[in-house]
């Protein structure tokens, strides 16, 4: 019963750092998509993963560009320090260096991918039901999958009032999840049993 109650715990511990990670992923993908930073929406994202990423950006120093250097770093770390500290509790003993970091390349890979996957649904949704919606959440959306959607309207326009990009995009997500995020997770050993939510 002990034992079921701790592995319940270390679960739920592990759900919650993974959530987080994929606030800090919706953080570095909001930069790099150049998205409204003041948007109330992605005010209260950095709300929340400042606390974490503070440290890291003092010594990796501020945004360069689209991409925030400090908020990758913040997110490999936490999920190594908690793969670590979880394999170790749960009586696995010391996980490889080496698995812990592609462990944590893993999880960080799957929330982005993950993000995409459910801004991608939304932005659907919304296209059918409200394609004129002014609200933070949808112009957040949009903006967020824009710079992946752009490219590939390009090479594969409209059908008149279809628009088969997105399920090229979905298809590249499954693709890019399944392969690459499969092949690190394994790679990854017993690290790799945490990676995902």
């Amino acid at each position: 019963m002990g034992s079921q109650l701790g592995s319940a715990g270390l679960l739920l511990v592990n759900t919650l750092i993974n959530i987080y990670i994929f606030l800090l992923m919706l953080r570095f993908l909001l930069q790099a998509s150049r998205a409204d930073y003041y948007n109330p929406i992605s005010q209260s994202v950095v709300k929340v993963t400042q606390p974490a990423v503070r440290p890291f950006q003092s010594f990796l120093g501020p945004v360069m560009g689209r991409f925030d250097l400090a908020t990758l770093a913040t997110a490999f770390v936490i999920k190594a320090v908690s793969i670590i500290v979880i394999l170790q509790v749960a009586g696995f003993g010391m996980a490889p260096i080496a698995g812990v970091a592609i462990g944590s390349l893993a999880a960080i890979a799957n929330a982005i991918l993950k993000i995409y996957f459910f801004a991608l649904i939304v932005m659907i949704i919304l296209s059918w039901v409200a394609p004129q919606a002014s609200h933070p959440g949808a112009l957040l959306v949009m903006q967020l999958v824009e710079p992946i959607m752009a490219p590939v309207r390009r090479v594969i326009p409209p059908l008149g009032m279809i628009d088969l990009s997105p399920i090229v995009v979905f298809i590249a997500i499954s693709l890019i999840d399944g392969i690459v995020v499969g092949s690190l997770t394994r790679a990854a050993g017993i690290a790799g049993a945490l990676v995902g939510l």
